[in-house]
């Protein structure tokens, strides 16, 4: 799984240090990238503000994006990245707490590619995060790239 890159958007040091863990837990060795808001994720994506430098030809194989942070929330980003053309097919997965029916329905109207509530106890969470990342990381044929 080498190579392959996950961007975490978390704005919560707590949950993000959990995410992590349950991806290692599941012998997923990747490299995370944590994002605290969106707009931190949207300068990493496009290669803007502390990011200018980065090449935006390798992209993460998979978004993990909260939807309730400060600055630019989950679903404002999400709409920033399906507008992009660099980010447009990025496949971007919900993790959150809320499950609000407007969350859900936002979310997949925005384009979101899966959403996901975050289980309370840590070994359903793990276990869920493992499998998550499984799937998109092993097992989800990304779009081919047009650079």
């Amino acid at each position: 799984m080498g190579g392959k890159l996950i961007l975490l958007v978390e704005d919560n040091p707590d949950d993000a240090n959990l995410t992590i863990r349950a991806l290692k837990k599941g012998n997923i060795t990747n490299e995370i990238v944590v994002a605290r808001d969106g707009t931190e994720a949207l300068d990493y994506l496009l290669g803007t503000g502390a990011y200018k430098d980065r090449d935006t030809s390798t992209m993460p194989v998979v978004v993990l994006l909260d939807l309730k942070m400060p600055r630019v929330d989950g679903l404002e980003t999400l709409r920033h990245i399906r507008s992009n053309k660099i980010t447009k097919v990025l496949p971007v997965v919900i993790l959150t707490t809320s499950s609000e029916e407007d969350d859900i329905a936002g979310s997949y109207n925005l384009g979101a590619n899966s959403y996901i509530r975050k289980p309370v106890g840590f070994n359903q969470f793990s276990e869920a995060v493992s499998h998550l990342g499984l799937y998109w990381l092993l097992l989800n044929e990304p779009p081919p790239s047009k650079r």
